[in-house]
């Protein structure tokens, strides 16, 4: 027997959350944040508060379902984008919609502020994972239509 499911399968973490470079930033970060906001976090792998506020980040990008995505970037091999963007000291966390910062602070953060950020984020981005609307939108429809309500379907 088939499965018509037609819900969207939940984001992996491979689209949630990822590593960039360099060369990959504006793809990963100014062109990915025209349809739902990116969270960079600028980290180094000696930076003591960056391995406890990344798995923070993490859990909450998770938590929001693909309202939001993640996009990690070490600032000792990104040395260049860390000067443009004027990290003055990591950890660094920036959101970017719409191909611009909108969001950010530094230095390590309480569980509680990370998830307030994200929760931010989320909200300037619309609030819903992409496609999400469409889903929610077709369950609308079809609570109408069960309802007899063709007309407003």
């Amino acid at each position: 027997m088939m499965d018509l499911n037609l819900s969207p399968a939940p984001a992996a973490d491979a689209d949630l959350i990822k590593d960039t470079t360099e060369a990959t930033f504006m793809a990963d970060v100014v062109e990915a944040s025209q349809t739902v906001p990116i969270i960079v976090d600028f980290w180094a792998p000696w930076c003591g508060p960056c391995k406890t506020l990344g798995p923070m980040l993490e859990d909450a990008v998770r938590a929001a379902k693909g309202a939001v995505k993640m996009v990690k970037i070490n600032v000792d091999e990104a040395q260049q984008i860390a000067g443009q963007l004027q990290i003055q000291s990591i950890p660094t966390v920036y959101a970017f919609f719409k191909g611009q910062p909108v969001d950010g602070f530094a230095g390590a953060q309480p569980q509680s502020e990370v998830k307030a950020f994200v929760d931010r984020v989320t909200k300037a981005g619309g609030g819903q994972a992409p496609g999400e609307q469409l889903s929610e939108a077709v369950a609308a429809a079809e609570d109408m239509l069960s309802e007899g309500a063709a007309q407003d379907a």
